[in-house]
């Protein structure tokens, strides 16, 4: 089976932060009795924080100009963009959450967010988004290259368009891992459209040879963003560039497992690297952790090799296609990865069972 190897309601600012807070007390000689009545003045938690002025946490009202936000300007917290027309919006930064509200003809690239973006009516917009939800409401006509840790969910929207991230600036990966997202997670093309039509279909794919910066720019040399190394190459991209849900154009595919240890994303990028090098297609991969009777029902006649491994952390699994896929990476496995702990698929009549059974559990664990 496989071998293995060792508006509507719109929030329309940020939410104010909670001034619950202690009493500081001020330490030092206790003033005697008979002496002065005036004591220091109690220091509150609120006294000493930075204020925070939530316009430096939303873009409002804007036409005709290049905006956003450099690396470690929002550190974390949640942003709005609203009422913008034909702008070029760069958010290099990771963020709590984004909503983006009545925007026209935008390009917005979006750092990593740990919990949702929420376009709501807007038209026209072309953007790069990674996030933990993605979701849109009331909006026509977007182009999103996509990185969603959960299933995208598109609702009352039409002409909708999806391809997988690409894209790379110096800090992304550092973003990524603050905002709490996994590159390997990535359902870009497992839409779901909460108010289909009969008939009619409201959102599709775009075209795999698309390429961002012919939708989304780079920022040009006379903004203030001009200093950020931005590349849209896929070899370059921080999220591994998938097939997704298009059509495979051959039925061979083989499972490559990665099992924890402290270099086991280095390793799932090189493999990626070698078999695509080779002419293999990457259909999708996924992180995520393994009880050891998730290890039995996957694995089946190989698992009790693997239990003990999946106690060190998430396993990172990758889903290649091709004819001839499955002995390219056995040989692959031997050559590169020889003291590595793997699961490979070692028979390409059954490595469609070892993607099907790893798969399916992933996306059950995942709630996808």
């Amino acid at each position: 089976m496989g071998c293995c190897f060792s508006k509507k309601s719109k929030r329309k600012s940020p939410e104010k932060e909670d001034l619950t807070a202690t009493v500081e007390t001020t330490t030092g000689n206790a003033v005697p009795l008979g002496n002065s009545t005036d004591e220091a003045p109690k220091q509150y938690s609120w006294d000493k924080r930075e204020k925070v002025d939530p316009k430096d946490y939303m873009l409002t009202g804007l036409k005709d100009a290049t905006v956003g936000r450099l690396p470690g300007k929002l550190n974390g917290q949640q942003f709005v963009i609203q009422e913008c027309e034909n702008c070029n919006i760069f958010v290099f930064d990771h963020s709590a959450t984004i909503t983006i509200d009545d925007c026209v003809n935008c390009r917005i690239v979006l750092g990593p967010v740990k919990g949702s973006v929420f376009f709501r009516d807007c038209k026209d917009i072309k953007c790069v988004v990674a996030c933990q939800q993605f979701r849109t409401r009331d909006c026509k006509k977007m182009d999103v290259f996509l990185c969603c840790a959960t299933q995208p969910i598109i609702e009352s929207s039409t002409g909708m368009k999806f391809a997988c991230f690409q894209y790379y600036y110096p800090e992304l990966a550092f973003h990524f891992k603050d905002a709490g997202l996994s590159i390997f997670n990535n359902n870009w093309s497992n839409i779901h459209d909460f108010t289909p039509v009969s008939e009619q279909n409201n959102w599709s794919l775009l075209p795999e040879t698309s390429s961002v910066l012919d939708f989304v720019p780079a920022p040009d040399t006379e903004s203030d963003f001009k200093s950020v190394r931005v590349s849209a190459d896929p070899a370059r991209s921080i999220v591994p560039l998938t097939k997704g849900g298009r059509r495979k154009d051959s039925e061979e595919s083989c499972l490559f497992v990665f099992f924890a240890g402290e270099y086991t994303t280095a390793n799932a990028r090189k493999m990626i690297d070698e078999a695509t090098a080779k002419g293999f297609v990457l259909i999708q991969t996924k992180e995520v952790s393994m009880r050891p009777e998730d290890v039995k029902r996957v694995f089946q006649n190989n698992a009790d090799d693997l239990v003990e491994w999946i106690s060190k952390g998430p396993v990172i699994a990758l889903e290649l296609s091709g004819d001839g896929v499955v002995e390219a990476c056995n040989n692959i496995a031997k050559e590169v990865f020889s003291g590595t702990k793997i699961f490979v698929s070692d028979n390409k009549n059954t490595s469609a069972r070892d993607v099907d059974n790893f798969f399916n559990f992933a996306d059950m664990q995942m709630g996808l």
